[in-house]
């Protein structure tokens, strides 16, 4: 046994790296290692180490001396370090590069013995736990369905660094989010109206420092699809086979940009059964033979970049076979506009009336004239003119056109040489054309008319 104690003591003074354990002769009955020391702590510049005496036994009681040694940085060649005799040991720069042990003397009544601990990996140079110098940004749109992802921001310390991550909740103040510790989180419906932010943690071998990210703004909720907030219209002033109908979009309410699509279903007289019109596909649609006796509704849909909805218009009147443009007055009769009487129709002057009857002044009076057509449709927008027989009686009066009743009334003023005796008649030549055309023209009217005139009355 002591022969093995006395080699070790030799290969320690040669400078050799030896295992832990013992390491010089113990005088008879010295304490006996049972357990090596131990070196605790960061092996880096700047860092402190702490030594541990390991397990010692026999002897009575025991004292405990320490001695630092600088070792190659394979852990041989091991040499004390001068004055390095404290149970810590402040790491410098001469021992960056290299191993570091300590040997522990025991000492008690009976004698002295050493054990040194296994070399320290190798030092580092100095080096400094991580600390943020430039805050965290999130990126993307905050909203329902999309992602947001944070950069780590700059940092200072030493290489290498490690970034964990914690999104929170914030309003007046910020909560953890459950599960939320990657570098991106995509919003969910319990976010809306909040904004989010997240804990960026920096983590090195020296520590970890934390610091949170900017703030998102409120989270928005999830697009939708367009949504109709009034139904669809559908203009028309009349709803004849051959006349024009058109479509107008409503109100629709959606947070992205809409496009529109066109449509047109016929539905029977009650507004039901509805079938959609093959190639109807415009705002505007003419109808046709195949309408009459049924309703048409226009239909709208509203696409944006999330999806699209349907709305649908309130059926129309049902459709008649009547001409263009005819409406039904109040009375039952139906008017249609001059432009619908077309050859082989013509215009009629179907009435002539007068506000004085006989006519017994001078004073202007009214000539009213209803024009119809050969079907007998009250016809408006015809252009009349009424002129006096002879032309020196009446002043020349304006072209007037008819109401949607059919009539014009027409502002005729006598002149001096008209004859207000008995027994006289005051001729009226009327005539009727549609805008844009002659008086020749076919669809043109005329009609000779007598007023009666008389002296005036007496006093």
């Amino acid at each position: 046994m002591n022969a093995i104690r006395l080699a070790a003591a030799a290969t320690a003074a040669l400078g050799l790296g030896v295992a832990a354990g013992a390491v010089g002769a113990a005088t008879s009955g010295g304490p006996v290692n049972s357990s090596p020391p131990s070196v605790s702590g960061t092996v880096q510049q700047g860092q402190r180490l702490s030594a541990s005496t390991g397990s010692w036994s026999g002897g009575g009681t025991i004292s405990y001396s320490f001695q630092w040694q600088r070792c190659s940085g394979s852990g041989l060649s091991c040499g004390d370090i001068s004055g390095a005799t404290s149970q810590t040991y402040d790491v410098g720069s001469s021992d960056v590069g290299r191993t570091l042990r300590v040997v522990v003397t025991a000492t008690s009544s009976s004698g002295s013995s050493s054990a040194a601990s296994s070399p320290t990996g190798v030092v580092a140079a100095a080096g400094s736990a991580p600390r943020a110098t430039k805050q965290p940004d999130p990126h993307g749109t905050a909203q329902v369905g999309k992602s947001v992802s944070v950069d780590n921001g700059s940092w200072s310390g030493t290489s290498p660094i490690t970034y964990s991550y914690q999104w929170q909740r914030c309003s007046s103040s910020c909560a953890d989010l459950g599960g939320a510790t990657k570098s991106s989180y995509t919003p969910v419906s319990g976010d809306v109206g909040y904004r989010l932010r997240a804990i960026v943690t920096a983590k090195n071998s020296f520590g970890s420092s934390s610091i949170g990210s900017n703030l998102t703004a409120a989270v928005l909720a999830a697009p939708a699809a367009p949504a109709s907030t009034s139904r669809p219209t559908v203009s028309a002033p009349s709803v004849n086979v051959g006349g024009a109908i058109t479509g107008s979009v409503g109100a629709w309410s959606s947070a992205q940009s809409i496009s529109y699509g066109f449509g047109w279903n016929r539905c029977d007289a009650s507004g039901n059964h509805c079938q959609t019109i093959a190639g109807a596909t415009a705002q505007t649609y003419v109808l046709t033979t195949a309408d009459a006796g049924s309703t048409i509704e226009f239909v709208v849909k509203a696409t944006n970049a999330t999806g699209s909805n349907v709305a649908v218009s309130a059926p129309t009147p049902v459709v008649t076979n009547d001409p263009p443009g005819t409406i039904r007055l109040p009375n039952g009769k139906l008017s249609i506009p001059a432009s619908s009487v077309v050859s082989p129709d013509r215009l009629v002057v179907s009435a002539v009336g007068f506000s004085s009857y006989p006519l017994r002044s001078r004073r202007p009076f009214t000539a009213r004239v209803r024009i119809v057509d050969g079907r007998g449709y009250l016809v408006r927008d015809a252009l009349v003119r009424v002129t006096g027989i002879p032309y020196g009686w009446v002043r020349t009066a304006a072209e007037t056109a008819t109401g949607e009743n059919g009539v014009a009334a027409v502002r005729l003023v006598p002149t001096r040489r008209l004859p207000l005796r008995k027994g006289e008649q005051l001729v009226l030549f009327v005539r009727a054309r549609r805008p844009a055309t002659t008086t020749t023209a076919a669809e043109s009217a005329h009609r000779l008319v007598q007023l009666a005139l008389a002296p005036p009355r007496k006093r």
